[in-house]
């Protein structure tokens, strides 16, 4: 079968021919409809994320929009290694059918995105009843705006979005969440562009897709209204690092308020619980209320979907 495939750390993909997946006790080969390239996608390809097993060739993706033997479209991913879902036919553990009116590109764009958002937002609602105000830092990529649209549809009393991008930023202030640029040289006055919304009403959950030097203005900004007295229990949760793997926690903020840092992300959530979210998840895509935009390339331009950039999210379809 034609593939898309990763033949050492660092290389992009090629499309070639690669051996058919090995069907398994009551699993049958599904046929591509689309696999996003995702940053995880990258990540585990290159050998640079922390779940990679380093083993070449491969063929990337995580998950995809497939088609059953008998018609019909479902969600599906985590096939067995060396293989994945950028490939005409794919074996994997599960499948969930697509609800109609949902774009299945939209879902192979966005369900991976959306996810990393969700499950902590799903989590803190079961944990305390409600979500209070949420602070999104990244809120302008494909997760981070995920977020802020699935903040807002699980009943957020306030959401601040705060991102670089000044057009996706507008967008958001149109859906309903507060903007804050983040196009600020240096870490002083990013912390005081936080400070401003952060000091106003302080955040009760903070979803971070950067990390780096955007985090560390964060727990500054976070800092200067710990004191405050009935300030609220901050949970900050590190999803990506796009701005940095690497990020100082000051002493003093940990001291100063009542603060919980954690991660989410492969290993510190179970499939089963993720999979568990992905109806709840492809709903919102198919009722309009989660907008996941992509750009189609066919198997065949799998190079030029790896070198993609911009606003949108690439998906592998057939050729």
């Amino acid at each position: 079968m034609r593939a898309a495939i990763v033949n050492g750390p660092g290389a992009p993909p090629v499309c070639a021919e690669f051996p058919e997946p090995e069907p398994g006790p009551d699993r049958e080969p599904l046929t591509l409809v689309g696999a996003g390239l995702h940053h995880v996608v990258r990540g585990l390809a290159s050998g640079r994320h922390y779940n990679s097993d380093h083993a070449y060739p491969l063929v990337p993706g995580v998950d995809a929009v497939a088609r059953t033997a008998d018609g019909r479209l479902v969600y599906t991913g985590f096939a067995h290694a060396p293989w994945g879902t950028m490939a005409e036919r794919m074996v994997t553990p599960f499948e969930l059918e697509v609800p109609p009116g949902a774009d299945p590109l939209a879902v192979a764009a966005g369900m991976n995105p959306g996810m990393s958002g969700w499950m902590v937002l799903t989590a803190r609602r079961k944990e305390t009843g409600r979500l209070g105000t949420v602070l999104v830092l990244g809120a302008t990529g494909m997760s981070g705006t995920l977020a802020v649209q699935a903040a807002l549809a699980l009943g957020a009393e306030r959401v601040v979005a705060a991102g670089r991008d000044p057009e996706a930023l507008e967008r958001l202030r149109a859906a309903g969440a507060v903007p804050v640029s983040l196009a600020h040289d240096g870490p002083d006055a990013l912390a005081a562009a936080l400070a401003a919304t952060v000091e106003q009403d302080p955040p009760a959950l903070v979803l971070d897709f950067l990390w780096g030097t955007v985090a560390e203005a964060a727990f500054a900004a976070l800092g200067r209204s710990g004191m405050d007295e009935g300030a609220p229990e901050v949970a900050y949760v590190q999803i990506g690092s796009l701005a940095g793997a690497q990020a100082a926690v000051p002493a003093a903020l940990l001291r100063s308020r009542r603060i919980r840092v954690t991660g989410s992300g492969i290993g510190s959530v179970s499939k089963a619980e993720m999979l568990a979210e992905v109806p709840a998840i492809m709903a919102y895509f198919a009722d309009g209320t989660f907008h996941a935009p992509y750009t189609a390339y066919p198997l065949d331009r799998v190079g030029d979907a790896w070198a993609h950039r911009g606003r949108t999210r690439a998906v592998v379809v057939p050729d």
